[in-house]
């Protein structure tokens, strides 16, 4: 079982790569990003969390320059977007990003991603809100394609490119892990055509039905030929035996949410997770 932590790396938060070495010094594995290129003074998009939206989504840094900041400083712990807002970038320059983590870190990098919610921030990058699911499935591909392949070409509806090279090239073979996030009708369909793990949320009643949820993923997946999908929960109940149980059901990493702000706020609660992360054993 594996356990990480989730913040949003903010300018006014601890620093990614104090974060980061104190994650690992405390025995997590996995250290996750968000991001949010901006957010539109105009908020005519609701926040899905149903309140104002939090200050840190407009505050929020570059997720690989946190996360290469992080991996500088650290030796073992794992190093996710979580999620990476893939529709909001050229795939090209992506796949450097993640692929350059990957090489600086020695392959410690996970590309988390989801579709996105803002629909004013996606438009400003000229991405139309109702086609961003094709969209990030070619962009995926795509950088599946460079990743993997010296002299790489790519043929979709949005994305159109031929033979091209670009390293350097992930360390983790054949690329570092895409985690799906979501939990929507279509999601374990991403999933499954491509993504490599699953990365749902802990919120609206999620914990009763997701061992369900996680024996039709894995159903789905024998039935498609693919071994069984991690699962990466985020934000779970800090509650030893419920992780127990869940760990039982089929999740494979519990990931606990830490607010962005100072170290003296951050690090007792880094202590209590841990603690918590040890009772679960």
């Amino acid at each position: 079982m594996d356990y990480g932590i989730v913040m949003f790396p903010t300018d006014y938060a601890i620093p990614p790569a104090e974060l980061g070495r104190a994650a690992e010094e405390r025995g997590f594995g996995a250290l996750f990003f968000p991001e949010h290129t901006h957010i539109p003074s105009s908020r005519a998009t609701p926040w899905p969390g149903g309140r104002e939206l939090p200050r840190e989504y407009s505050h929020t840094l570059d997720p690989f320059v946190a996360l290469s900041a992080a991996a500088a400083v650290t030796r073992t712990i794992r190093l996710g977007t979580g999620i990476c807002l893939v529709v909001e970038h050229d795939p090209i320059v992506l796949a450097k990003s993640v692929a350059s983590l990957d090489h600086l870190s020695g392959g410690r990098a996970m590309l988390g991603i989801g579709g996105g919610w803002n629909q004013e921030e996606m438009a400003n990058h000229g991405t139309d809100y109702a086609m961003r699911w094709t969209l990030m499935r070619e962009r995926v591909e795509a950088m599946k394609e460079i990743w993997t392949r010296d002299e790489a070409s790519y043929d979709g509806q949005f994305v159109k490119f031929e033979k091209i090279w670009s390293w350097p090239k992930p360390v983790q073979k054949p690329h570092p892990p895409v985690i799906m996030g979501g939990d929507g009708p279509r999601t374990f369909q991403r999933v499954l055509r491509y993504g490599d793990e699953w990365m749902p949320i802990n919120r609206h009643g999620m914990l009763e039905v997701l061992p369900r949820k996680i024996e039709t993923l894995q159903e789905q997946a024998a039935a498609a030929g693919r071994a069984p999908i991690p699962v990466t929960l985020f934000s779970p109940p800090p509650d030893p035996a419920m992780l127990r149980q869940l760990a039982a059901a089929g999740v494979s990493r519990f990931v606990f949410a830490v607010p962005p702000a100072p170290a003296e706020v951050v690090l007792p609660k880094l202590d209590k997770l841990a603690n918590v992360m040890q009772q679960a054993v």
